[in-house]
């Protein structure tokens, strides 16, 4: 509550003599009225104060100067007032006057010291109350809110060192402990707000600035944090107006013109890199996409977007794995960047990763469960997946997916003389097994090939025992060279490793019939 009065006018010197003691209390009886009722205007001014009616407490103070000017107590009345309207400069001027109408007036040094606590001025708070310590340095509260400002100053002095560092969260945390002291400093709700933007907490951010705007819609640094967070959140269109605001209101503000031209830089690139992708001038497309993402590490979001436009790039250039890489990167930056995941699924279907292809299906399908491309995509790689854990009998055979019947026929007759195990008489254990298991699986392989019914099961992902019966590989070699003539290793005699006539080592003896 507002202090009693406090006096700091003269005493009247008394002069010898009835008619000069006459003549001066006639002179000074109006100015003892003039006291008297400033006096009455500040004790009204106290009750309306302590009921919270700080308005007719201001204007009762005012009225108070205005009969006598040279009490101390009436500008610290009334800086108590300004303390609780947050019109901190008025409360400093009025605290200022108190204490210069009488330098002992110790509220007058802590009126003076809270208001500029809100302007996150801790350095003059911390003046002001050493002042009153050389008053009264016994003075318990003098001493509290001198600790409270050194610690001010403490959490303001390392909020700036950590924001050079780029270290936000603790540029969070000390902003969150200087307004445990003085909560309603807008700079240091402001510098928590741009910390909050600076971790892509945007929301948190723009409600901060939003709360200071609601008070002083001119205010530069809160409309600077607003634009912040729709530069990060990539609503350039509406960034550029804010900053373009703000450079209108203030010419000179830094970080408004810092953010301003890297936000014009980075959308000059990225537009051009578009431009030059469209044209197929890949190269040109990712240079400019790459100094791109030179601009401005912080903006996540549009950094996130070149990183998938490289990527298709590379896709383009056939570089599939700088491509998955690139969506990788895209995908850190945004975890819900839909078009990250999708190009990257692509490009692991074309690497044949179809378990992580089919993951990042399943997890489009999460981020958006209605859409029915992403379900359509995740059950098709689910489906290659299955089909990749099985017996690949188009490699096994050599041949394309797309490949015709006859081109099936070549690649089997090609491979089985390749593996029969006859070629491989002489040759080890080892090697005998393992050929006899090609050979195996190239009879397999052509006994589904070239079944259509077979074949289109096997496509569709069915597994090898689901399409039953063994496979016998020597009644498929013998089925398919029987009528052509005479089996193939027929003028294959022996003759061990040399030019006999071609025969395998150790003669043959394979025999039909």
């Amino acid at each position: 509550m507002a202090d009693d009065c406090t006096r700091t006018g003269s005493k009247r010197s008394k002069k010898s003599g009835i008619d000069n003691e006459s003549m001066e209390t006639e002179t000074e009886r109006p100015q003892e009225e003039l006291i008297s009722m400033g006096e009455e205007k500040k004790l009204e001014g106290n009750i309306e104060y302590s009921k919270g009616n700080y308005q007719a407490a201001l204007q009762l103070y005012t009225e108070a100067i205005g009969f006598n000017d040279t009490i101390a107590s009436f500008y610290g009345n009334r800086a108590a007032v300004y303390l609780m309207l947050h019109k901190y400069q008025n409360a400093i001027e009025d605290a200022k006057t108190s204490t210069t109408l009488d330098p002992k007036f110790i509220k007058g040094y802590i009126r003076e010291a809270k208001a500029h606590l809100p302007l996150g001025d801790a350095f003059h708070a911390k003046l002001c109350l050493e002042k009153a310590l050389l008053v009264d340095k016994n003075n318990s509260q003098v001493k509290a809110e001198l600790q409270t400002a050194k610690a001010v100053q403490l959490f303001a002095d390392e909020a700036e060192k950590d924001y050079h560092k780029g270290d936000f969260r603790r540029v969070l945390f000390c902003m969150d402990r200087a307004l445990d002291h003085a909560p309603a400093c807008t700079a240091f709700k402001l510098a928590r707000a741009e910390a909050l933007a600076m971790l892509e907490r945007y929301q948190e951010a723009q409600e901060v600035a939003n709360s200071v705007l609601l008070f002083d819609q001119m205010n530069v640094d809160a409309i600077f944090v607003r634009g912040l967070c729709l530069y990060y959140d990539d609503n350039i269109d509406k960034a550029f107006s804010h900053f373009q605001h703000i450079l209108r209101l203030a010419p000179d503000h830094k970080k408004a013109i810092d953010v301003f031209k890297k936000a014009k830089l980075l959308i000059q690139k990225k537009h051009q890199g578009n431009n030059y992708f469209k044209t197929g001038d890949f190269k040109r497309a990712h240079d400019l996409y790459s100094e791109a993402l030179n601009i401005d590490p912080n903006n996540k979001s549009t950094n996130s977007k070149l990183h998938c436009n490289r990527a298709a790039v590379l896709a383009k250039l056939r570089r599939i794995d700088e491509a998955i890489t690139e969506c990788t990167k895209a995908i850190e930056l945004d975890d819900k960047y839909e078009k990250a995941y999708l190009r990257r699924g692509k490009c692991y279907l074309d690497t044949e990763h179809y378990e992580e292809a089919a993951r990042d299906y399943e997890k489009l399908s999460k981020i958006d469960q209605r859409n029915r491309e992403y379900k359509k995509l995740y059950k098709e790689a689910q489906l290659e997946l299955k089909k990749s854990k099985r017996k690949d009998y188009y490699k096994i055979l050599g041949v394309d997916k797309n490949a015709s019947d006859d081109d099936i026929k070549k690649a089997y007759k090609k491979s089985a003389l390749v593996h029969h195990p006859d070629r491989h008489s002489n040759a080890s254990p080892e090697e005998k097994g393992e050929q006899e298991k090609k050979f195996k699986e190239v009879g397999e392989a052509y006994a589904v090939l070239s079944d259509k019914q077979k074949k289109a099961r096997y496509d569709s992902g069915q597994d090898l025992d689901e399409m039953g019966g063994d496979i016998d590989p020597d009644t498929i070699f013998q089925a398919f060279f029987g009528g052509a003539g005479g089996f193939p290793f027929q003028h294959m005699g022996g003759g061990g490793g040399g030019g006999g006539g071609g025969g395998f080592p150790g003669g043959f003896h394979f025999q039909f019939g």
